[in-house]
């Protein structure tokens, strides 16, 4: 399911740069600060910057999370100094503050919060801003998948502050800029809104903050963190990391979050339900096949006036994605809406031999 056509109008591909709100920053520093995020972030900190999430011990988002080197290090540590750019809107999980400290015991580290010295800003449309240089796509039995890079530099960049968003082709870059201050790239960009961005991550398939990937409740994996490059699962111990590693070699991806049309000309609110629904026979009876289990859910949505309806991302059964069910959105008042999932053009696609191998694969695991 590629995009549709009547929504290839709705990429921006102008250099656009637009602020990215409800973003609070934490600054980690220290002789010990290295290993001490190591011990929890979910990618591999090789003091380099980088995106990946904090999860819990039974292997559930908290946050997800990018993690700058400082622009402006601190004076008075004797070591490296990082920004953790993360959403901070309340949730079950424990606020990013308390969920640190409760880990440094004697970790040799510092950590502020200087959210209100930083604006967060993405920047993209001009190339080779965040051109992603991939060479393939290792792919676990489980439908895990993670990228390989063809670049011999660090993917993410190495301008402190500053990060290339290698999540998905196309996404640019975003940048910690002073508060109250404007990006040097203001002179070269169209200046868009917050919803220009929201718009941008939706149509290349991005997941972020707590409404996409809800605290205390998303799996990484069906967050999609590992086709980001958000996930080391060949990385020593980190919280959460048991579960993690366990789904990528033995287990099944059954969920995705993907990019959606919806036919309703408005925003719709959050975690609305979507049910598969079969079609009907010339006697109006649904076709005999087996049950549809489950029920997939709306995540962020937008109105896009243009084409009078709305798009969104969506935590989609993947079992569901078959040309023969139509998913249905359904809100008070009996209202329902259409939705249509699409694969980002970005996605990669699994060859027929490993698609072959996995299922035996998973067959064998079956029967034990």
């Amino acid at each position: 399911m590629p995009i549709p056509p009547s929504l290839r109008a709705l990429l921006r591909t102008i250099p656009t740069l637009a602020p990215v709100s409800n973003r609070a920053v934490l600054s980690v520093s220290g002789s010990q600060a290295t290993e001490f995020l190591n011990g929890l972030l979910a990618c591999s900190v090789q003091g380099k910057q980088t995106y990946g999430a904090f999860l819990h011990a039974q292997g559930r988002i908290l946050y997800d999370a990018f993690l700058y080197n400082s622009p402006t290090p601190s004076l008075s540590s004797t070591g490296p100094t990082y920004l953790i750019e993360y959403d901070p809107t309340p949730s079950d999980a424990p606020t990013l503050m308390s969920l640190l400290k409760r880990y440094v015991l004697r970790s040799k580290v510092r950590i502020q919060d200087v959210s209100e010295e930083w604006d967060v800003w993405a920047a993209w449309g001009s190339d080779p801003e965040g051109a992603q240089e991939i060479k393939g796509w290792n792919w676990a039995r489980s439908g895990a998948v993670e990228p390989v890079w063809l670049t011999s530099e660090w993917p993410w960049g190495t301008e402190n502050g500053t990060i290339l968003d290698q999540r998905a082709p196309g996404m640019g870059k975003r940048m910690l800029v002073r508060k109250g201050e404007t990006p040097a790239d203001a002179s070269t960009h169209d200046l868009a809104s917050n919803d220009a961005y929201l718009l941008h991550r939706i149509m290349h398939g991005v997941p972020e903050g707590s409404v996409d990937i809800q605290p205390m409740h998303a799996f990484p994996i069906e967050s999609n963190l590992d086709v980001m490059g958000g996930l080391d699962f060949r990385k020593g111990c980190y919280v959460g990391q048991e579960l993690t590693v366990r789904t990528y070699h033995t287990g099944e991806v059954r969920k995705r979050i993907l990019p959606v049309y919806i036919s309703s000309p408005a925003s719709l609110p959050p975690y609305m339900s979507i049910k598969p629904s079969l079609p009907l026979t010339i006697d109006n009876t649904a076709a005999k096949t087996p049950r549809l289990r489950g029920s997939s859910m709306l995540l962020s949505t937008i109105a896009t006036p243009a084409i009078g309806s709305s798009v969104g991302l969506a935590l989609v059964r993947l079992e569901h994605l078959r040309p023969d069910i139509a998913l249905v959105a359904k809100g008070k008042k009996e209202q329902s809406w259409k939705v249509e999932p699409w694969w980002a053009d970005w996605w990669p696609e699994r060859s027929s031999a490993e698609s072959d191998e996995a299922l035996l694969y998973l067959d064998s695991l079956q029967s034990y």
